[in-house]
């Protein structure tokens, strides 16, 4: 309870929740596009270049464990929530197979929160997480759109150019190979703008996903209560095996807690631009409305915290 209550009073967390409240009471605050476009520019590439740092730092041996672990639930992870949302949510192949990509990749935005929340408990992390997490966002798409078993006439490789060329594994990868070339030393020199404002423009980021998290809310309704479990469930299954396997292979204690909320985490970004590609008839709808509406907001407020906790029990049970 304690750690729930840690992580939901926190700025970031905060600043989705007043995007919500903005909706709700039919604000006029507006965050014009281009501002929130600039902004997503500035966090993915900040998100690799601090990786990149820690990634110098870092051993091969270091990372051939976590980065096997990460392949693996990468693949593993878009197959179990085709199944669940054929069967328990009874979704057509179409829609089932666009929404496990999402599922299957990862959301960048509660892989930061999850680093905070880590932090504040004061847990150990790894270095290298960063780098995991641009290793995670690709096998899913590709596990998701095979399963469909069909898209338009060149889709899955159109798709697959979408999601290695477009600006989240771009910037990503670009930001960690220019991070681990320079390593910290010169790094630092561009810390002012990359490092020390990076909360502050992630707080304004998550006021926009929270109204627009908000102006979905009818579509979980139409959505049904499957869709609604399955967005809480899901995170639930996938954050606790990836925390429990990460725990296994030597992750420290955080490190372990946000691997599982990467794993748990439902991509909003590279997914819906590769599956709008290569599954045009698939609802966006339905694998939106689960992403960016259930499945996010349930990962800040009570994913991370269970993770967090987890981590330290296993953890301690290991050592």
């Amino acid at each position: 309870m304690d750690l729930l209550i840690q992580n939901l009073i926190s700025p970031v967390v905060l600043a989705f929740v007043l995007g919500l409240v903005a909706r709700w009471i039919k604000s006029d605050l507006e965050i014009p596009s281009a501002i929130y476009q600039g902004m997503s520019v500035y966090l993915l590439f900040a998100i690799g270049l601090k990786g990149g740092v820690s990634l110098s730092e870092s051993t091969l041996a270091e990372l051939a464990a976590p980065a096997a672990l990460t392949i693996v639930l990468g693949v593993l992870t878009p197959v179990s929530a085709f199944f669940l949302l054929r069967g328990f949510g009874r979704l057509s192949r179409i829609d089932a197979a666009a929404t496990a990509a999402h599922y299957g990749s990862v959301s960048a935005v509660t892989f930061i929160a999850a680093l905070e929340a880590v932090r504040l408990a004061g847990m150990p992390s790894n270095g290298y997480l960063t780098a995991l997490l641009a290793v995670l966002e690709v096998p899913g798409i590709i596990v998701g759109l095979l399963l469909a078993r069909q898209s338009r006439a060149g889709g899955v490789k159109a798709a697959l150019h979408e999601v290695i060329t477009g600006k989240s594994i771009f910037l990503m990868i670009g930001g960690l190979v220019i991070g681990a070339l320079c390593g910290a030393a010169k790094v630092d020199s561009v810390a002012p703008f990359f490092i020390t404002p990076f909360k502050g423009v992630l707080c304004i980021f998550l006021l926009e996903l929270g109204m627009v998290a908000a102006s979905r809310m009818s579509d979980i309704r139409k959505a049904g209560w499957r869709m609604i479990v399955l967005g809480c469930a899901l995170p639930l299954l996938h954050g606790a095996v990836a925390t429990a396997a990460a725990v296994g292979v030597g992750m420290a204690s955080g490190g372990a807690a946000v691997f599982g909320a990467m794993v748990g985490s439902a991509s909003y970004i590279a997914a819906p631009a590769a599956v709008r590609i290569a599954l045009p008839q698939a609802s966006p709808g339905i694998y939106l409305t689960l992403s960016l509406g259930v499945t996010f907001p349930f990962n800040l407020c009570v994913g991370i915290p269970l993770f967090l906790k987890l981590s330290e029990i296993l953890t301690t049970l290991k050592s």
